[in-house]
């Protein structure tokens, strides 16, 4: 299994805090927004190797923070660099894990982890969840709240199993409180449908729309938790996660 992070936005709705430097390397207690993941993905036995996905612009501060980090990781970390210096030329989440998986010949179960998301759950439970049902599997946090979720992030409706029967992204009109957190996991099996959709025309940008057209060709299932989880997407986001992080010492 290997797992990706992908780290190639620009974060505009955050500058000037991240105009000139990456949105998952800002601290947060005391070290930055990636390593928190990584310590996630240090307790995988199944994941061999990890993949840090961003661009251009941003290369030299992740290949600095690399070169810090290794001493103090189990994990091999490779960095995937996107052709873009600017937002009118990125990839889009969907565009880079399909340059990711052909620039480096993927062809095993990949577990995909959005570099601004801190949670709370463990990926081992996750991982399990997987194995138990051998399809796409995404996770989800009960916002509880329609307002919380309105235009703000992919929305999914599960059945008694926990298949995703309906999945809209960023709607204004949300089906449930359920939000897509951006920690993915899908089977080898299924890397080629990200080319095909892709090929297809489709909106490279938010997963949240692969999985709304993946919905429709197989069965994918969600994985929901109780546990924190932060969306780093705006000041405000990155300041509840600050307080929330320096609140408690088990973090």
């Amino acid at each position: 299994m290997k797992a990706i992070i992908l780290a190639g936005g620009f974060a505009k709705r955050m500058w000037p805090l991240t105009k000139d430097y990456p949105k998952v390397l800002l601290p947060v207690k005391g070290r930055p927004v990636i390593e928190h993941i990584m310590e996630k993905l240090e307790n995988l036995s199944d994941i061999d190797s990890v993949h840090v996905s961003t661009n251009q612009r941003f290369e030299k501060d992740f290949r600095e923070w690399i070169n810090r980090f290794s001493e103090k990781t189990n994990k091999k970390i490779n960095l995937v660099v996107e052709p873009a210096r600017k937002e009118e030329e990125k990839l889009g989440s969907i565009g880079a894990l399909k340059f990711f998986i052909e620039k480096e010949g993927i062809d095993d179960d990949l577990l995909i982890v959005g570099g601004d998301n801190l949670f709370g759950f463990s990926l081992g439970d996750f991982v399990n969840f997987f194995k138990e049902k051998r399809t796409p599997v995404m996770a989800f946090f009960d916002m509880e709240n329609p307002e919380k979720v309105r235009g703000k992030y992919g929305v999914c409706v599960l059945d008694e199993h926990g298949k995703v029967i309906e999945f809209q992204e960023k709607p204004e009109n949300p089906k449930s409180t359920l939000a897509s957190t951006a920690v993915y996991l899908f089977p080898k099996e299924m890397l080629n449908m990200i080319h095909e959709y892709i090929e297809g025309k489709n909106n490279p940008d938010a997963l949240g729309f692969f999985i709304e057209w993946l919905k429709d060709k197989t069965t994918v299932h969600g994985f929901t938790f109780k546990e924190k989880w932060f969306d780093i997407g705006t000041h405000e986001t990155y300041q509840e996660a600050i307080k929330s992080f320096e609140a408690h010492e088990d973090n």
